[in-house]
């Protein structure tokens, strides 16, 4: 505070201090990003998927009407499906219970260590454990997934409706950093695990892909402050709570129309980009016939598509707001659709790659914006609670589905191609949300 004349000048202390712990907030957020996507990449799409079905699962065939077939892709889809189950049916009671106790950190924290934890148990599976193998991945994307809900309910609290794209999508441009920087450290193993022709020596890759979840994701349990929410006081337990909460959101659906259309149609066009996510290592691999090596170099380039994807859409959620980008990136999941199944060659799949790379980090980008300029105050651990209710449930079908006509058919191209039904819906549905509507002042 000044003294100039008789007039006392105040200076924006207290607004500046603000703006550098929400700065810190923001990086932190963002950070967890960085961390968590080592799982995602390291176990779902690239090394593990592949050392499941050709290590753990290996040269194993089931007699099916006749056919002889290899049930790595539908062990690997139906693991996909129990676990989003899972996720699905717990993720907004889960969410409705943080929400009252106002502890999502704390879920948070407990469902990061599970994954950890599991990332790190994967080095000890040996050829012919196959459930072992299935009960780690299952666990393991629980805590992944279940992790999320709680993850992008601190959205709204760390940004404005005027920069929620921005920030979301620095999130997902500074993931995939975390991604193309796990992969590179992979890479060494993988090019050992070519030489040697033993996928034994991808191991190693598990324990450090987890030590590096663990590290770059405790700033965020340092730094981010969970704001308090006056909920309603809670009578008895918090499950219950949970529980009966929910289950008034549900009933109470009919008031909030625009979350109901963008959920259904994310529950559409979200089934195909994660099963995309599921099975792009697995195709390469088998289908295009790509070593370990040539997959995680494939995607450390896809990574930086990725990247770039996710930053630039951010700026043009904001600009253009979150359905328009959404409807953008739709188009480009047609085109990467059509133009894998007619692959042939790792050039033209390398084209696709790239796509695909753009469309990932922006649909998921604007998803989540979108989602969080809709949801009422206070309810966000609830509603992201639902959004990831949509997601998971829609990622039982498609990895399932999936696996399924890869098996029956003995070609991963027929089930490639199987999803533009989710795509081509999804834009159909998208384009029917009103995104200016806000129940931001809804009263709970």
């Amino acid at each position: 505070m000044e003294k100039s004349g008789d007039l006392i000048i105040e200076r924006p202390v207290t607004i500046t201090v603000e703006k550098r712990r929400l700065r810190k907030e923001i990086f932190a957020w963002t950070l967890y990003d960085f961390a968590n996507t080592s799982y995602s990449v390291i176990v779902v799409t690239v090394v593990y998927a592949i050392y499941f079905k050709e290590y753990i699962v290996g040269d194993l065939t089931i007699s099916l009407g006749g056919w002889v077939r290899n049930p790595g892709d539908f062990l690997w889809g139906l693991g996909g499906s129990i676990s989003m189950a899972i996720v699905a049916l717990s993720s907004p009671i889960m969410g409705a219970i943080a929400d009252y106790s106002n502890r999502k950190k704390r879920f948070l924290f407990v469902y990061t260590m599970a994954c950890v934890s599991v990332m790190a148990l994967l080095y000890f599976l040996e050829p012919g454990m196959i459930v072992a193998g299935l009960l780690l991945f299952i666990i393991g994307n629980i805590g992944f997934e279940g992790a999320l809900v709680f993850y992008n309910g601190f959205l709204p609290q760390i940004s404005t409706p005027q920069n929620i794209g921005k920030i979301s999508g620095y999130g997902f441009a500074v993931g995939y950093v975390g991604s193309l920087i796990s992969l590179l450290i992979a890479l060494p193993y993988a090019t050992r695990a070519f030489a040697a022709n033993d996928l034994s020596i991808m191991r190693p890759t598990f324990v450090l892909a987890a030590a590096f979840f663990f590290v770059f994701s405790l700033p965020f349990f340092v730094l981010v402050k969970e704001r308090i929410v006056n909920a309603p006081a809670v009578s008895g337990n918090y499950i219950k709570a949970g529980y009966r909460r929910t289950l008034q959101t549900i009933k109470r659906m009919r008031e909030f129309p625009e979350i109901l259309k963008f959920l259904l149609a994310y529950f559409i066009y979200i089934d195909g980009v994660n099963t995309v996510i599921y099975f792009s290592g697995i195709f390469a691999s088998t289908t295009l016939g790509f070593s370990m090596r040539e997959v995680i170099q494939f995607f450390a380039i896809v990574q930086s598509s990725a990247i770039s994807g996710a930053y630039v859409f951010g700026y043009l959620t904001d600009k253009f707001g979150p359905k328009k980008t959404i409807m953008i990136t739709l188009l480009l999941w047609i085109v990467v659709t059509i133009g894998a199944y007619f692959t042939h060659s790792a050039s033209m799949f390398y084209v696709v790659g790239l796509i695909a790379g753009v469309a990932m980090g922006s649909s998921q980008s604007a998803s989540r914006a979108l989602m969080g300029k809709l949801i009422p105050r206070g309810m966000e651990a609830e509603f992201y609670g639902f959004y990831a209710l949509m997601g998971k449930f829609s990622s039982i079908l498609g990895p399932f589905t999936f696996g399924l006509v890869s098996i029956l058919t003995g070609s991963q191209r027929y089930a490639i191609i199987s999803l533009l039904f989710f795509f081509v819906t999804g834009l159909i549905l998208i384009n029917r949300v009103n995104e200016k509507v806000t129940y931001k002042r809804f009263v709970l």
